[in-house]
C-alpha cells in the first residue's frame, strides 16, 4: 500500500457512504421484529430473531477473509461486488413475500457489508500518514459508533408509522447512488498481490470456527447454556479456531496472518478494545431491558434515550482522532476508561426510582468515555504494523469486534438470569408480593450484571497503564519497495 500525500477526500466519501449504510443496515431491524412477526405471521421469537442474528454470522465468517480479497483485487471491485450485493439484499428484503425471502435478503446484505468496514478502514490507513491518521480514523469512528446507535431509534419511528418494508425502501436508493458514483468514481488506492491464492481448508475452517463461536454465544441468551445445540456449537467452533490458528501459522500466505500478535502495541489494543467492546454491550444491551419491562418506558423513547450518547461519541470521534495524533493513544485511554468505569459503576447502583434523565446522563458521559478510548487504542495497535500487514490488522479487529460482541452479549445476560431467578427465589420464600418480585428480581440482575462489567472496565483501565507510543517498523527499506512496486504497477 502507498501512503498517499493528498488524501482523496472524494474517493472517502464515496466509501464512507457506503460503509454507514450497511453498517446502518445491521441494527436497523432490532426495534421491527415484533412488527415483522405479526405481519408474516412468525410465533417463534427465536426464528425471526435470525434476521439480526444470521446478519451477524454472515459478518463473522467473511470478515476473516477481508485480508485475501483486498490483498487480491482493487478496491474498486471490493466495493462495486460489496454494494451490489448489499443493494440486491435490500431489494429482495423489501419485495420479500415470506419469511425466508427475507431472511435470504438479509444474508446477501450481510455479505456485501462484511467487506466494506475492512475496505474503509484499509483505504484509510494507505491515504493518510501515520502522523494524520488519528484524525482520519476519528472520523471512521463515526462510522463505528453512530450507524448502529441511530438504526433502532429510525426503526422505532418508522415501524410505528408506516410499514417495517419502509426500513429496506429508505436504503436501497442511497446504496444504489453510493454504488454508482463508486462504479464512476473510484480509484485503486491499494496496491496487490496477484500472486495470492486462497486457502480453501482455512476458509472451512474459519467459517466453522467464528460461525460456530458467534452462533452459541448469540443464542445462550435465549436458548440457555444447556442446550446442545449452544455448548455444541461453540465447542466446534472453538476446536475449529484452535486448529484454523494452528494452520495459519505454518502458512507461507495465510488467510490471517495471526503473526502480527508478536508486535506488543497491537496485542495490547485487542485485548483493550475486546474488554471496552464487552463492557460497551453491557449498556446497549442491559438498559433496554431495564428501561423498558422495568421503567416501562417505551422502544422509542429506549431508542432515544440512548441517542444523546451516541451522538455526542459521533461528535468527538473526529476531535479525538485529533487529540490522538497530538498526544498518543495513552494520554486519551487512561481518562477514557476511568470514565468508563465510573459510568459502568453508577448503572451497578440503578434503582426502581431512578429518573430517566438520571440515566440519559450516565449513558451520555458513559459513550463520551469509550469515545475517548476506542479509536485511539485501535489505531495506536494498527500503526506498530507494516504496511503488508494492514488487511490482516483490519480483519481481526473486525473479527474480534463481532466475537467479543457476542460473547460480551451472552456472558452479562447470562449472568443477569442467574442472578434474576436466584433472588426471585430468595424473595419468594420471604413471602413477598408476586407482583414485586419479579421486577425486583430482575433489577437486582440488571445490576450483577453491571458490577461485572465494572470489573471488566477497571482490567481495561490497569492495561491502558502500559500503552505506549510503537516504533514504526516501516521505514526507508519497506517504503523504498512500496515505492519500487507502485512504479511497476503503474507502468503496467
Amino acid at each position: 500500500m502507498t501512503e498517499q500525500k493528498k488524501p482523496p477526500y472524494g474517493i472517502i466519501a464515496i466509501l464512507f457512504t457506503g460503509a454507514f449504510v450497511a453498517i446502518f443496515t445491521q441494527t436497523l431491524l432490532n426495534v421491527a421484529l415484533p412488527s415483522i412477526m405479526a405481519d408474516l405471521n412468525i410465533k417463534d421469537a427465536s426464528t425471526v430473531q435470525w434476521l439480526v442474528t444470521g446478519y451477524m454470522l454472515v459478518n463473522g465468517i467473511l470478515i476473516p477473509a477481508s485480508a485475501y480479497f483486498i490483498q487480491r483485487y482493487s478496491n474498486r471491485s471490493i466495493f462495486i461486488v460489496a454494494m451490489s450485493l448489499f443493494s440486491i439484499g435490500t431489494l429482495i428484503a423489501a419485495l420479500s413475500p415470506t419469511f425466508g425471502v427475507l431472511l435470504a435478503g438479509r444474508m446477501i446484505q450481510a455479505s456485501g457489508s462484511a467487506l466494506m468496514m475492512p475496505l474503509l478502514m484499509n483505504v484509510m490507513l494507505a491515504a493518510f500518514p501515520v502522523e494524520k491518521r488519528g484524525s482520519a480514523m476519528g472520523f471512521f469512528g463515526l462510522v463505528m459508533v453512530v450507524a448502529p446507535a441511530i438504526g433502532p431509534t429510525l426503526s422505532g419511528f418508522i415501524v410505528e408509522h408506516y410499514s417495517w418494508r419502509v426500513l429496506f425502501w429508505i436504503v436501497l436508493p442511497i446504496a444504489l447512488i453510493s454504488l454508482a458514483l463508486g462504479a464512476v468514481k473510484l480509484k485503486n488506492l491499494t496496491f496487490q498481490d496477484r500472486e495470492i491464492t486462497l486457502d480453501k481448508a482455512s476458509v472451512i475452517l474459519s467459517s466453522i470456527g467464528f460461525g460456530g463461536v458467534l452462533y452459541g454465544f448469540s443464542s445462550a441468551g435465549s436458548m440457555g447454556w444447556q442446550t446442545p445445540a449452544v455448548y455444541g456449537t461453540i465447542s466446534v467452533g472453538l476446536l475449529a479456531l484452535a486448529i484454523f490458528i494452528w494452520r495459519q501459522l505454518k502458512l507461507d500466505k495465510p488467510l490471517l496472518q495471526v503473526r502480527i500478535y508478536k508486535y506488543p502495541m497491537f496485542a495490547l489494543s485487542s485485548v483493550i478494545s475486546i474488554a471496552l467492546a464487552m463492557s460497551m454491550f453491557s449498556g446497549m444491551i442491559l438498559m433496554p431491558i431495564y428501561v423498558q419491562t422495568i421503567k416501562g418506558i417505551s422502544p422509542i423513547e429506549s431508542g432515544l434515550l440512548m441517542l444523546p450518547g451516541a451522538l455526542l461519541m459521533g461528535i468527538m470521534s473526529p476531535i479525538t482522532g485529533r487529540l490522538f495524533d497530538r498526544f498518543g493513544a495513552r494520554v486519551l485511554a487512561i481518562p477514557g476508561l476511568a470514565i468508563v468505569v465510573i459510568t459502568t459503576f453508577l448503572f451497578s447502583q440503578l434503582s426502581m426510582e431512578t429518573s430517566f434523565l438520571q440515566i440519559m446522563a450516565i449513558y451520555t458521559f458513559r459513550m463520551f468515555g469509550i469515545s475517548m478510548v476506542m479509536m485511539p487504542v485501535m489505531t495506536n495497535g494498527l500503526n506498530t504494523l507494516p504496511i503488508k500487514s494492514y488487511p490482516h490488522g483490519t480483519a481481526i479487529n473486525n473479527t474480534l469486534q463481532q466475537v467479543s460482541g457476542a460473547i460480551g452479549s451472552a456472558f452479562l445476560i447470562t449472568l443477569m438470569n442467574m442472578r434474576t431467578e436466584s433472588v426471585a427465589q430468595d424473595l419468594a420464600a420471604s413471602g413477598a408480593a408476586p407482583e414485586s418480585i419479579m421486577n425486583s428480581a430482575l433489577l437486582e440482575g440488571i445490576t450483577y450484571a453491571f458490577e461485572i462489567s465494572t470489573l471488566i472496565a477497571i482490567a481495561a483501565l490497569l492495561l491502558a497503564l502500559f500503552i505506549k507510543k510503537p516504533a514504526r517498523p516501516v521505514e526507508e527499506a519497506e517504503k523504498e519497495e512500496v515505492y519500487k512496486r507502485t512504479k511497476v504497477a503503474e507502468s503496467q
